[in-house]
């Protein structure tokens, strides 16, 4: 007893006794480098201040390596002791490393925008395979989902509520936005984040410049920071649902200090864990760069193949939820329809009804690939004028194959074949719908810093291409033609912008920012599959200003901007005819924030009301050719309160989150729904009403244990709170709350063998939550009485991830 007593004070002592390492980062000349990353080899890291100053506190006494880097700058590694200052000095390298796009589309530390960076070493703990939303899960106001409900193949993410044809996304400052329908797939870069240094999430309208006007938020994705050593990694992950992640990747470092050669290609695969929903993707990245003092040159060729089967129709909810009886009662109502087959009758409970798949023809794929090539001029005429220019091109192609049970010939223009003396008007057949496109552009900025002044000028122009076609490739009954081609559609669009962004130091702590930009926008659709008779041609000029102050003083900053956001309708729009064609949508977006951050903790918050006119929005309501078409709602608004912290209690123990707590609401909401037993559409007004997807409070939370050396245990959490399948507020067509914990272990070796190796192991879903966090709904009226179905795409349960990563 006594041995045990005297252990458990040992253990409390070793965990409360703490010590600090301060100190100063600064060049040959003396003079203080700012924003140089700091690590110690306890695996803690901070930046360095405007004074180049850092701090570590409440960290174990001993002795320790402390790393430094700064873009620009030789690193130092440099053995300390706790307890002591240290001076570090950085020697300058007489080359031009630093990206100039970042600094033309990026808010800096002291933008007054609501912004948060991901560093590689973040992007690195969270990397196992599963695509760039989950990476972004634990952000601030962010939810994601999966189709197969593992976070592989087709994944989604929304910020602030807003879904991805809202959040600008942009490659080493260049549009990634579909053209048409302004979504983004990252199913087609898989593992790109393997290739990425550094994100920026930028919520609000922020700073964007590039591609489609920002609605909601902007991711920012930087590949182009120089690597200036060698190196040669190789990952490899596996988990449930036999999930696989290959990954192999190497860097040149500077060779005869001027070039750099870095490399990976990628294979991710998965069954899935809905029945089915298998995925095969496959990637690679190359970038080549010369460099010397003024100019930077580089040249990245990157793309990726995937296969995915289909599981974007989702999980009827009788079949989900259901007894057997509701089962029994709902397929006898919908015998041959689209979310029960025949074989349903006699094998509803066969499978776990949460991994059900409507499709079950072998070949029913998504089958894309697309490939990039950017090109990178960067010039420093002296230490106050720069320019950068970047030229690209996207070439994307591919198809959807899928198996159609009984359709009509006349539905693909054909007459109904006559066959002995029958008429045969219906036949199952297999089609394919094509993608084919080119989207490329330039885009350009000359950066101007004067005393406490900086301008940038910059602009861009991109055009897309694109053609949609749908080719038949096998019928039953016959009567088609071999790969006969049912539909051809062009579309071709043209974006060309101009901005002008000004900072200036007003005093010592306080620095004002104003961003105008200029955007014009020319779109023409050469008809619609259901409609190709729809010919459209529209062009917009939007106006996009964006103003605010920050001041900064003893570790806090406090920032107000406002910003503008203006932005033409997606493709599918377009389709509800041309007595019935969409407006733009604008945005104002005011943000008021306040932060502190030092080396023990930070916290912050940030209040933000986003006033929408003429937001696009869902109401049941259908187009010419019987679609379901967004439409315009005269006024509508986001409001919140975004809060964030972080705490390092101990040496040994930390922990970060944050919540958001929101109102966003529709002012006066009519929804339609079919009326089959009358013909025609009903209205329903319902006042005011929450916009669909936007839930209330959505929190994260991470707790973080470092037990012993090279050990770290993470405790990642996140929760959601009620959402709505549309805008209506009806509970009954909604997603519930959820609360999931996760967990994760990683063990690193250093020099044993090869220069690193790290041993991951993660639990999702620790606590086996059953969950969806995306889905749909419809209504009708049918004898009489309204019928609401509603879809769930669930998420998996309790899973296993394991990974493996070598650095040689």
């Amino acid at each position: 007893m006594k041995k045990m007593l005297l252990g458990i004070c040992y253990l409390l002592l070793t965990h409360c006794v703490t010590a600090q390492i301060s100190g100063k980062v600064t060049d040959a000349s003396s003079t203080p480098i700012a924003s140089a990353t700091v690590e110690l080899s306890n695996g803690m890291s901070t930046f360095t201040t405007e004074t180049g100053s850092f701090e570590f506190r409440k960290i174990k006494p001993g002795n320790y390596t402390l790393h430094v880097t700064s873009i620009g700058f030789q690193a130092v590694s440099q053995a300390v002791a706790t307890g002591n200052t240290v001076d570090v000095k950085l020697e300058r390298m007489n080359l031009f490393l630093q990206p100039v796009e970042i600094r033309s589309t990026r808010a800096g530390d002291k933008a007054p925008f609501t912004k948060n960076n991901l560093s590689k070493k973040d992007i690195e703990k969270l990397n196992l395979g599963q695509d760039l939303p989950f990476i972004l899960n634990q952000t601030p106001s962010v939810i994601v989902n999966s189709d197969a409900g593992n976070g592989v193949g087709y994944t989604a993410i929304r910020i602030r509520g807003s879904d991805a044809t809202r959040i600008n996304v942009t490659l080493n400052g260049i549009p990634y936005n579909d053209a048409e329908s302004q979504g983004t797939y990252f199913v087609d870069l898989p593992d790109f984040t393997s290739s990425v240094n550094s994100i920026q999430v930028q919520r609000g309208v922020g700073t964007s410049s590039n591609g489609g006007g920002a609605f909601g938020a902007t991711i920012n994705l930087s590949t182009n920071e120089t690597n200036t050593t060698p190196y040669a990694e190789i990952n490899n992950t596996y988990g449930s649902f036999n999930t696989w992640k290959n990954t192999v990747k190497a860097g040149s470092g500077l060779i005869d200090d001027h070039f750099t050669l870095d490399a990976r290609i990628s294979k991710v695969s998965s069954d899935g864990f809905i029945d089915r929903a298998s995925s095969t993707l496959k990637s690679f990245y190359l970038s080549g760069a010369y460099i010397n003092k003024n100019t930077s040159v580089r040249v990245n060729v990157f793309g990726g193949n995937e296969k995915t089967y289909q599981a974007w129709n989702g999980i009827p909810e009788a079949k989900l939820r259901g007894s057997k009886a509701d089962l029994d009662n709902h397929y006898n109502n919908n015998v041959g329809s689209l979310y029960f087959t025949p074989q349903d009758s006699a094998n509803l409970f066969s499978a776990d009804p949460r991994k059900y798949n409507y499709f079950t023809y072998a070949n029913q794929t998504d089958n894309y690939e697309q490939d990039h090539y950017q090109l990178f001029i960067n010039h420093e005429f002296n230490s106050r004028l720069s320019f950068n220019t970047a030229f690209w091109l996207t070439r994307g192609k591919g198809y959807y194959e899928e198996y159609k049970p009984v359709i009509a010939y006349s539905d693909y223009g054909l007459n109904a074949p006559v066959f002995g003396g029958d008429t045969i008007s219906t036949t199952d057949l297999v089609q394919q719908q094509w993608l084919d496109n080119y989207f490329y552009g330039q885009v350009f900025s000359v950066q101007y810093k004067y005393g406490n002044t900086q301008l940038i000028l910059g602009g861009g122009w991109n055009r897309y291409d694109g053609k949609h076609y749908g080719n038949v490739i096998w019928s039953q009954n016959g009567g088609i033609p071999n790969n006969y081609q049912w539909y051809y559609n062009d579309a071709y669009k043209t974006d060309i912008n101009s901005y002008a962004k000004y900072q200036i130091q007003l005093t010592n702590h306080l620095q004002a920012f104003i961003d105008l930009q200029s955007r014009r926008v020319s779109y023409y659709i050469g008809g619609f599959k259901a409609n190709p008779t729809l010919l459209l041609h529209n062009t917009w000029h939007f106006f996009n200003p964006k103003a605010g102050f920050s001041y900064s003083k003893n570790n806090y900053q406090l920032y107000a901007s406002y910003s503008q956001g203006n932005k033409e309708p997606n493709r599918d729009d377009f389709e509800a005819g041309i007595n019935q064609q969409p407006k733009p949508e604008k945005l104002h977006d005011f943000e008021l924030g306040v932060e502190k951050k030092t080396s023990e903790y930070s916290w912050g918050a940030t209040f933000y009301y986003m006033m929408y006119k003429d937001q696009l929005v869902l109401t049941g309501k259908i187009n010419d050719v019987g679609s379901y078409t967004r439409t315009n709602v005269p006024n509508s608004y986001r409001m919140g309160i975004e809060l964030q912290g972080a705490m390092r209690f101990t040496h040994w123990l930390n922990a970060a989150g944050n919540i958001t707590f929101s109102k966003n609401q529709i002012k006066d909401f009519t929804e339609y729904y079919d009326d089959y037993d009358n013909g025609g559409q009903k209205a329903v007004p319902h006042g005011k009403t929450d916009i669909a997807f936007s839930p209330s409070i959505i929190a994260s939370g991470m707790l973080n244990f470092i037990p012993c050396n090279n050990v770290e245990i993470n405790l990642p959490a996140k929760y959601a709170s009620r959402q709505y399948l549309d805008n209506t507020s009806n509970k009954k067509r909604s997603l519930d709350p959820y609360y999931v914990q996760d967990a994760r272990i990683s063990y690193t070796l250093h020099k044993a063998l090869f220069k690193e190796i790290t041993f991951i192991g993660q639990i999702n879903n620790v606590f086996n939550k059953k969950y969806e966090p995306n889905g749909y709904t419809y209504s009708y009226q049918y004898g009489g009485s309204v019928t609401t179905e509603n879809f769930y795409f669930p998420m998996a349960g309790t899973n296993v991830m394991v990974g493996l990563n070598v650095k040689l």
